[in-house]
């Protein structure tokens, strides 16, 4: 007579352990699916903050930046900023008698960093300019055509002082033989070569502080 509620006990808790089992499973496909919209959400969440980096929040992106300070723009409301050399003097290349010229030079460059470079190349610059000078005579520089050579030649020597690669500009056409009344036959114009793109020139302009020929 014992053996039958024994049974019965046995039976009564096979129910229980299934939904035990049941519940678990629920838990677990519970918090899996709230790991996946965690996931989602952290997913859609950087790909935004990566849109609005590209421009959307007047952000650059990488490559603009690095386009736009491979050349540097002049900003019109900015100071401008000078270089300022001490004093040249040197001979002319006068045959007939000896001359001399005294000349103060500025050098205004388009960002502060040249300025600080060009005191690294200092020594290079003034041989650079010197040189230029060396090769001209009192007549070169007493017109004010000559100062304006000078001073594009003295931009360009001192640039390249720095390493930068500036082309010579083109010379300009010579008269044909109508226009100077002659009548020798002009020889055929040669044909000039492309231009590269334009040369980058730190160095804006050259400004003389004094102009002494003696």
């Amino acid at each position: 007579m014992s053996a039958a509620p024994t049974a019965n006990q046995a039976d009564g808790n096979a129910p229980k352990k299934g939904s035990k089992k049941l519940i678990l499973i629920i838990v677990g496909l519970v918090v899996v699916l709230l790991l996946a919209g965690v996931g989602a959400f952290l997913l859609m969440q950087k790909n935004m903050s990566h849109q609005e980096g590209d421009g959307e929040d007047g952000t650059e992106p990488v490559a603009q930046v690095a386009e736009t300070k491979a050349k540097p723009k002049v900003d019109p409301g900015a100071p401008p900023i000078f270089v300022p050399l001490e004093p040249f003097i040197v001979n002319l290349a006068d045959r007939e008698s000896e001359r001399f010229a005294q000349i103060g030079i500025n050098l205004q460059v388009d960002d502060a960093k040249v300025g600080e470079q060009m005191k690294l190349y200092m020594p290079a610059i003034r041989n650079a300019i010197l040189l230029i000078l060396s090769r001209k005579t009192a007549e070169d520089l007493l017109t004010a055509e000559g100062k304006v050579q000078l001073a594009g030649e003295i931009q360009r020597g001192a640039a390249r002082a720095m390493g930068y690669e500036i082309e010579e500009p083109e010379p300009e056409p010579v008269a044909s033989s109508e226009e100077d009344g002659t009548d020798e036959a002009a020889p055929a114009p040669k044909k000039r070569k492309k231009k590269k793109t334009e040369d980058y020139n730190p160095i804006l302009q050259v400004h003389y502080a004094n102009f002494i020929i003696q």
